[in-house]
């Protein structure tokens, strides 16, 4: 999608570091971060949200946020998905927050 923030991210337009990726999903850094440590995980391919997502690929999301759990050594968090506006996504194309620490919702 042309005006996406996250597609604009996956494609490179703003140097972001990835914690984590492989062929299908990348993990970052919330730029404005709700805890000491709020990463995202975001599917390369544009899936607007939770309900146009396959089981699948869901499945692909939460094996991910397990193993970046571990590779960065988070051993208690929380894990958010919002789906729509009046649930707070602010960003069109799923993601899965990783919240740990001082977590200020």
């Amino acid at each position: 999608m042309v005006d996406c923030i996250f597609c604009k991210i996956i494609n490179g337009e703003f140097g972001t570091k990835f914690v984590y990726e492989d062929e299908n999903v990348v993990v970052f850094n919330d730029i404005n971060p709700k805890a000491d440590t709020h990463l995202l995980v975001v599917p390369k391919k544009h899936v607007t949200d939770l309900n146009e997502c396959s089981e699948e690929l869901i499945a692909k999301l939460m094996s991910i946020v397990k193993k970046v759990t571990v590779q960065e050594g988070i051993k208690s968090y929380r894990t958010v998905i919002n789906t729509g506006k009046e649930a707070g996504q602010e960003v069109f194309h799923l993601h899965i927050h990783i919240l740990s620490g001082n977590i200020k919702l």
